[in-house]
């Protein structure tokens, strides 16, 4: 009987162990169930119930960073409207330079016009005196006959009326003269005017990109991680939204052929990093990388993000081709190129660098057209979107190097435009920009060059003469050098 009881009880057991697996499995996924299952942990005492930290992976970093990333955002978006508005009185600066050196050119040129002309009047005027009036008629009696009398006293009274031409068109020379030279001294207080702005708006990026730095150097690694984590979820489901609208219309658009090698030259800087005021060939902000991948095509374009939104054709969304400029937020302070697939290129902010991002990844104000008139280039055949990655978030501090020095403190003694005296000539001409070397530029560059430390050089609207160079250039840390005239007029540098 014990040996019976032996086997039926062996011969059990693997049904048994069987059984205890199956019970131990049900007993996990029962165990699990309040886990996996439930999305809501026990209601608070107000009786609402908190999201579960399983529920969503980023749910603690939208309870605790979605604040401080809204807040980095808009530091962002301050510090780049701060850096066009550097840009536009760099522009205008740069313009009034061009103008003061062509009413230099106009007031020497008038000048000799009317030294000369002062010169032949003294002699005319000495020659009469010697003559006098007696002597002519003196060679009017002494004419041999009565034909050659009346020739001499045509030729005389021609003579008399092409002295008073004369006359007149040296007191017209004289009054051109006087009009230049105010002209003039009114362009040299709208640069010394221009400048001041100009460091005041450098201040201002100081300012901003520098409430930037401190919240982002604030972060440790693993909330900068979690922001970045953040801000691409919010990125992913704006630009999910936007394509979902139609805003967008079907369908790649072919670019025209000036388009087309913007959008290369564009994807051609990739990698290479924002800053405040650059536009190559090493360094970019958002309107530089714009502004010179236009001119790089032939078509040159304003400076700035503003000046491109008011001054190029404005183009529905569902019309938009690859080269054609998307503008963002309400102030016009962003903007990046269309380059097909519901993609841009961009250079962001400060701590990245240029990269292609999603469309609809921020608020979108309009778009733009630089070469309205062009057609679509069929010759190059239908568009391909460029096989190139979405660039990662960034949230980093900048270097330190492409950051501005805050200007010094303290007023700049206002300068004494002169007026060239009577006779001499108006020489040296404050054009170009700006540099810390003290010595002008003749012609604006179009480029705000990266300096070897990184800094933007203060150049304004991109120059369509010449042909653009592709190699890099040479450039001056002018940005921490403003303009100052000199009491001669002319421009000097000071240091920032």
């Amino acid at each position: 009987m014990g040996a019976g009881q032996r086997t039926e009880s062996t011969g059990l057991r693997p049904w048994v162990r069987a059984a205890m697996r199956c019970g131990a499995v049900l007993a996990a996924a029962v165990l699990a169930l309040p886990l996996a299952g439930a999305a809501y942990a026990a209601p608070q005492p107000d009786g609402r119930p908190t999201v579960s930290a399983g529920a969503d992976p980023l749910a603690d970093a939208k309870a605790t960073l979605g604040p401080m990333l809204d807040r980095l955002h808009e530091l962002y978006q301050q510090a780049e409207a701060a850096t066009e508005q550097y840009n536009g009185s760099v522009a205008k600066l740069n313009e009034l330079q061009e103008r003061v050196a062509d009413l230099r050119n106009g007031v020497a040129r008038q000048q000799l016009a009317v030294d000369a002309g002062t010169d032949l009047a003294s002699q005319l005027a000495a020659a009469q005196y010697r003559n006098g009036h007696a002597s002519e008629m003196a060679e009017l009696l002494l004419a041999k006959d009565p034909y050659e009398a009346v020739v001499m006293a045509e030729l005389l009274d021609s003579a008399g009326r092409s002295q008073s031409a004369f006359l007149d068109r040296l007191k017209a020379d004289r009054a051109a003269l006087t009009a230049l030279q105010a002209q003039t001294e009114q362009a040299l207080g709208d640069v010394q005017a221009t400048a001041t702005q100009q460091e005041a708006a450098k201040a201002d990026v100081a300012k901003r990109l520098n409430d930037v730095e401190q919240m982002v150097t604030s972060l440790t690694g693993a909330q900068r991680s979690e922001l970045e984590q953040l801000e691409k979820q919010q990125a992913d489901q704006a630009q999910l939204a936007f394509l979902a609208s139609g805003a967008l219309g079907k369908g790649e658009r072919t670019p025209s052929e000036a388009g087309r090698k913007a959008v290369a030259w564009a994807l051609g800087q990739l990698g290479k990093d924002y800053v405040w005021g650059g536009a190559g060939p090493d360094v970019f902000d958002c309107s530089g990388l714009t502004s010179q991948a236009w001119l790089h095509s032939g078509r040159p374009i304003p400076r700035t993000s503003q000046e491109q939104w008011a001054q190029l054709t404005r183009v529905p969304l569902n019309q938009i081709r690859p080269g054609d400029l998307i503008v963002y937020f309400g102030g016009a302070t962003h903007i990046g190129m269309y380059i097909g697939g519901g993609l841009i290129v961009q250079a962001p902010h400060t701590g990245d660098v240029v990269k292609v991002s999603q469309i609809g990844a921020m608020p979108i104000l309009g778009a733009v057209r630089p070469d309205p008139e062009a057609g679509a280039d069929d010759k190059g055949g239908a568009w391909k979107v460029p096989d190139v990655p979405i660039g990662p978030v960034r949230i980093a501090p900048a270097k330190p190097s492409t950051l501005p020095t805050p200007p010094a403190t303290g007023p700049t003694p206002p300068a004494q435009p002169t007026t060239p005296a009577p006779g001499g000539s108006a020489t040296g001409s404050p054009s170009g920009t700006p540099s810390g070397s003290g010595t002008p530029s003749g012609t604006p560059t179009g480029s705000a060059s990266g300096s070897a430390s990184g800094q933007p050089s203060a150049t304004g609207t991109p120059s369509g003469t010449g042909t653009p160079s592709t190699g890099p250039t040479p450039a001056s840390p002018s940005a921490s050098a403003p303009a100052v005239l000199s009491a001669s007029g002319s421009v000097r540098a000071t240091e920032g």
